[in-house]
Order: C-alpha cells, then sequence, then structure tokens
C-alpha cells in the first residue's frame, strides 16, 4: 500500500490532512542548508586568492591544516559512544603510529564527516577571520575545502587535534592538558 497523499486524512488518526500532520518535512533538510552555506562561501573566498602564486597557494594550504591547533572551535568533536574505529585512532596517536592513524582515520572520517560538521567548521574559519585570529588568506583555502566533501585535509586534522587534546597528548590552545 502507498503513503497517504497529500490531501487525504492522515493515517494517525487525528483527522488533519496528510501535509500538515505526522512526519511531514518541509523545506530543505539541515543537511542541504549546510551545502548551501558551505557552497555560498566559494566565490568570495576564491576572490581573495585570485591573484596567489601556486607557491603562495601551497604555503596557505600548509597553514590552513594546521588551524586547529589555534582554537578548539577547529577541532570536530569525536562521537561519544567511541566506536572500535574510534578507539584504533586514539590507540595510534597515542602510540605515535602515523601508518595506523592513516589506516584507522577514514573509518572515523565516515562517521564525523557531515555537511553539518563542516558548515560548523567553516563558521568556527569565519569568526576567527572577523576577529583578525586567521589570515584572510588561510581562511579563505579553508572554506573552499570544506565546501568539496572529496578534500578531508582540515577535517582529519580537526579530528587527529580533537583526539590528541582528548588523550592529553596535545594541549589545548589555551595551553591546557586534558587528563582522558
Amino acid at each position: 500500500m502507498g503513503a497517504a497523499g497529500r490531501n487525504e486524512r492522515c493515517t494517525c488518526g487525528s483527522g488533519r490532512k496528510a501535509k500538515r500532520c505526522c512526519g511531514v518535512q518541509r523545506g530543505p533538510s539541515e543537511a542541504e542548508l549546510a551545502r548551501a552555506f558551505l557552497a555560498g562561501q566559494v566565490r568570495p573566498a576564491a576572490g581573495v586568492l585570485r591573484r596567489c602564486s601556486d607557491d603562495e597557494l601551497d604555503d596557505l594550504q600548509a597553514e590552513m591544516i594546521e588551524l586547529p591547533t589555534i582554537d578548539t572551535s577547529l577541532q570536530l568533536p569525536l562521537p561519544r559512544l567511541l566506536t572500535p574505529d574510534v578507539e584504533r585512532l586514539l590507540v595510534a596517536i597515542e602510540e605515535d603510529d602515523l601508518d595506523g592513524i592513516d589506516e584507522a582515520l577514514p573509518a572515523v572520517l565516515a562517521q564525523v564527516d557531515t555537511p553539518l560538521a563542516r558548515a560548523e567548521l567553516a563558521r568556527a574559519v569565519l569568526a576567527l577571520r572577523d576577529r583578525g585570529r586567521i589570515d584572510p588568506k588561510v581562511a579563505a583555502v579553508a572554506l573552499i575545502e570544506l565546501s568539496t566533501p572529496k578534500l578531508q585535509r582540515l577535517v582529519s586534522s580537526a579530528v587527529v587535534q580533537a583526539a590528541g587534546v582528548v588523550l592529553g597528548e596535545v594541549a589545548t590552545p589555551s595551553g591546557l592538558l586534558i587528563a582522558g
């Protein structure tokens, strides 16, 4: 049996039309809004980078990867429920096992790299740029990267930095070490 039509009575028994009752989503989803926000950041960011040489862009990308060390708002929180993938990443970081980090990171990114997380990082980048804590060109590189789902350098750095802080292996930007 198919779903109730928009103008038919809702199956919940309320007597209201289905289009005005249970489970009806109106408008774009949060993920669609996040993607639209990120897409809107690309053109202004590209304008900032318009006159940069390839070497300068390479340097800006290297600076971008270090952004999560500047402020905790640029770190992606790990899932509250530590899955085996997250545990594997934490162990690799604790043991300073670069190969283990590279192996564990894709599975963790699959859990935390969402349009909403990217939009949150982009808003943090914009806020820090507006406060003068991030160079506008580095912010532009970060915004373009965050709007491109296949690029995960900043997101990866944000996850690894957050994991390091959780473990107490890395100090927070304010210099605090957090005991895990």
